[in-house]
């Protein structure tokens, strides 16, 4: 069975950075789509960027050229380069993987268990 391990999350100050990191395992092939979202208490969970085995990535427009996702298929991990982060950019940082080119969550089987991302002013 497919297993997703996300790390990386941290307590940063704003305009700070942080590089996440979601390592797949458990299955014999690489993903076809792996992708990120995050999700904060009481509100939707919402996809920030996904990636496929061959390399095109598309990401949400509120990124606005912050954040860069790319993954490694030798090693099936998936990362996630995050700058200028910001306040509203405290969430439960959580990746997933799907047969389909996707960022909405319903398109997506497996989940990892998140990792927790806190940016103060």
């Amino acid at each position: 069975q497919l297993q997703l391990v996300e790390s990386g999350g941290d307590s940063v100050q704003a305009g700070g950075s942080l590089r996440l990191s979601c390592a797949a395992s458990g299955s014999t092939t690489s993903p076809s789509c792996m992708a990120w979202f995050r999700q904060n208490a009481g509100k939707e969970r919402e996809g920030i960027a996904a990636v496929v085995s061959y390399g095109a990535t598309y990401y949400a427009d509120f990124m606005k050229g912050r954040f860069t996702a790319s993954r490694d298929n030798a090693k099936s991990t998936l990362y996630l380069q995050m700058n200028s982060l910001q306040p509203d950019d405290t969430a439960m940082y959580y990746c997933a993987v799907s047969r389909v080119f996707s960022l909405r969550p319903q398109d997506f089987d497996d989940w990892g268990q998140g990792t927790q991302v806190t940016v103060s002013s």
